[in-house]
Formats: structure tokens, sequence, C-alpha cells
């Protein structure tokens, strides 16, 4: 699903009042599925990371983490995603990375496929929403920029839950900045979270230093990933968004192409969007890859064993 962000759903404000009354549907849906018993469970660990706030908030990539400290443990994990034609190529980058990964229109079918192949574990790439196979663990996730925006479910604001669903997590990781009055408003919700900070490193960013950068990028926050790159000190001089999981079509990459020559700028991009372009020929367009850094990370791996 291709989302684009409306500036609405930042705060509160006459057009997010005037959607309020359609979010009594996707309360409804709420309510409907925490009312509904099921969910299969499994005899292997299942680690759900994922979110309550609409894209950006770091899933993949801590997801990614967390299947390698278990490699590196010698838990045998599998990284499972479910499919979606239109994020095909963001999942096949994530195989590149992991190996051991699935992808099927249904999750259960991930797992069992795990299982079959030997795997011990399983890291679930979002599906915090999907009641239909119970966690060992949900790892609910935030970015410091927007954190639950005007507070408002879809369509009124960008939240896919209520924050009552918090009671459903152990583990909370924000990435960005240290928000106490955020830590406190959670906390009131379920005292037992246990609160991580992540935050990105920006790879190689010593060949951008000093040039003038058009960055664009069709993420679930690419604003957040403009600010990530100014903090680092890159010298962004124009910004251009698309939505989350665009499709680039030569038109759209030709138009950034000009408009990078006309003002003497080098086109600059996410590790993700580049994937995409790459098979469309665009080889050489520049792209930043990330690290996940967690902070107190020895605390939060033992968090995370205690579920194993």
């Amino acid at each position: 699903m291709k989302i684009f962000k409306p500036k609405f759903w930042s705060e509160v404000n006459l057009l997010s009042l005037l959607f309020l009354p359609f979010s009594l549907v996707t309360m409804s849906i709420y309510l409907l599925k925490e009312i509904i018993p099921g969910g299969k469970s499994f005899k292997i660990p299942i680690i759900c990371v994922g979110n309550i706030y609409v894209g950006g908030t770091g899933k993949t990539p801590l997801s990614i983490y967390i299947f390698n400290l278990l490699k590196k443990k010698k838990f045998n994990p599998a990284l499972i995603r479910k499919y979606y034609k239109s994020h095909s190529d963001e999942i096949d980058l994530t195989k590149s990375k992991v190996g051991s990964f699935f992808s099927n229109k249904k999750r259960i079918s991930s797992i069992f496929d795990a299982k079959k192949s030997g795997n011990k574990v399983i890291v679930m790439d979002d599906g915090m929403q999907d009641t239909s196979v119970k966690k060992s663990l949900n790892i609910i996730c935030f970015n410091s920029f927007d954190l639950v925006g005007n507070g408002f479910l879809l369509p009124a604001g960008p939240l896919r839950e209520p924050l009552m669903s918090l009671k459903k997590g152990k583990i909370v990781v924000i990435n960005g900045e240290k928000n106490n009055s955020f830590e406190r408003k959670i906390k009131k919700i379920s005292k037992n979270l246990k609160i991580f900070y992540s935050k990105y490193i920006l790879k190689d960013i010593y060949k951008y230093k000093g040039k003038k950068l058009l960055a664009f990028a069709g993420i679930g926050s690419p604003n957040n990933f403009f600010k990530l790159l100014k903090k680092n000190n890159l010298k962004v001089e124009k910004e251009i968004s698309f939505p989350d999981h665009y499709g680039y079509k030569k038109r759209d990459i030709q138009n950034l192409i000009d408009i990078s020559k006309k003002k003497d700028l080098k086109l600059i991009t996410t590790e993700k969007d580049f994937f995409k372009i790459k098979k469309m020929g665009y080889k050489k367009i520049a792209y930043i890859s990330i690290d996940v850094k967690i902070l107190k990370q020895k605390k939060f791996e033992g968090e995370i064993l205690k579920y194993l």
C-alpha cells in the first residue's frame, strides 16, 4: 500500500477533526480483534517487531538487528515478512541481508516454512495487528520525530491502533532522541514496559561531506531521512518526497537527474530506494546505508533472550 502522509497527521487541526468520525471505524476494528479469541500458537518463540504508527518507525532495520543478534548466539533464527507485490524489491533487499528469510501472503505459511527448514526462532518484521499468530514477544517501534503524531487513529491521524494497545508489548524501542515526557505517558498505560533507544549510524558519509545534495526518498517518513542527513552535517540543498513503497518510473528518475544537473546537485537516496532504482538501470545514483545502534545494548539483548 502506497502511503503519502498528510500534514494534518502531525497536529490537531480542522482537517484532522473533520476526519475524526471516520476513525471510529478503525477503533471498532481494533476492539473487534481484541474480543475475538484466536491466534495459532507455535512451539518455537515468535518475536514480532511492530508499530502502531503507520510507517517510518524503523521496524525492518531493528528486525534485521535482532535476527543478526540471534544468529550470532546460534539460535538459528528466520526472519519473516508478509508478501505484498508492491513491496517485492524491499523483500529482495531484506533477503539479501539475512539469508534465512520467508515471505508469503499469510504469515502463518512463512512460519511453517521456517519450521520445515529447521529454524528455531521467528523474527517477524511487522504484524503486531495480525491476530492469526500468537507472539512470544511484541516489540513496538516509534521514531522520536513523529512519536504518535496528533494521536488520532486512521484516517484522522497516523495510528493503526490506540495507545492502549501498548499493553500487548513488553519492549518499546524509540529511534532518535530521548523523550522523558513520552516515556511517562506510555508508562501510565503499561508500567512494565521496557523502553530503549536506538540510533542510525550512516555508513560511508565521508564520501558526501562538503557536496551539495538533492535528497529524495519514497519511504515511510522521507522527512526523517532528510533530517538524519542534515544532523550528520551533510549539505541537503533540496528534498523531494515520494509515497511509501513508491514504484518509480523512468520519467521520475530522469526528472530528478534533470533537476540535479540544473542546480548542480548530487543525487542521494536511501538504500531501499536505490535497490528499486538500480533494477531500472540507474546504478550511479548515490545512496546511504545505515546500521542500527541500540543504547544499553546488553540490557536490551538480555530482555530479548528472556523470551527464548
